[in-house]
């Protein structure tokens, strides 16, 4: 068995008025959403850096990059369907991702079972696969002013 793994981040603006969408689902009640060429999902474009990574793929930016029309407004819930599918075609399997959200507010916790749910089918595994965690950054830095939102992830892939 071959196994590799990667790591992603990724980091998005936070701006008033905006639909907050993140781990491929619409945060309800948020006042500030993030900015992107896409629908800005930090989440979704750090697993696909990382799963991209671990294959030697490049990034989600020579993939899908933002000065192409074609991804203006795009739901990252294709991109990472799209990721997987690249996987595939070279033998590679995603084995877990382990994924890290850095924002002050609003709270992530609640949403993380419906985020494994919606992320799992995409990248073919089980939800169990799929840990997300969150934290703050204590008020410091743009997290802490509430200025942006990050992501980190680590991704195991294999081939058998």
């Amino acid at each position: 068995m071959k196994i590799r793994v990667g790591m992603g981040f990724d980091v998005h603006r936070l701006e008033a008025g905006r639909d907050f969408i993140i781990g491929g689902i619409r945060l309800e009640g948020s006042d500030k959403g993030a900015v992107g060429h896409s629908d800005a999902d930090v989440l979704i474009h750090a697993i696909c850096d990382a799963l991209l990574g671990a294959a030697n793929l490049r990034d989600i930016g020579f993939h899908f990059a933002n000065t192409d029309s074609r991804w203006k407004d795009m739901d990252s819930k294709y991109f990472l369907s799209e990721v997987t599918k690249m996987l595939s075609a070279r033998g590679w399997k995603v084995g877990n991702v382990d994924c890290t959200i850095c924002l002050e507010k609003p709270k992530i916790n609640p949403h993380v079972d419906t985020m494994k749910e919606t992320l799992a089918p995409l990248m073919d595994v089980e939800p169990d696969a799929v840990s997300i965690k969150a934290t703050t950054s204590e008020k410091l830095g743009y997290v802490g002013r509430e200025e942006g939102v990050s992501a980190s992830v680590v991704a195991l892939i294999f081939q058998e």
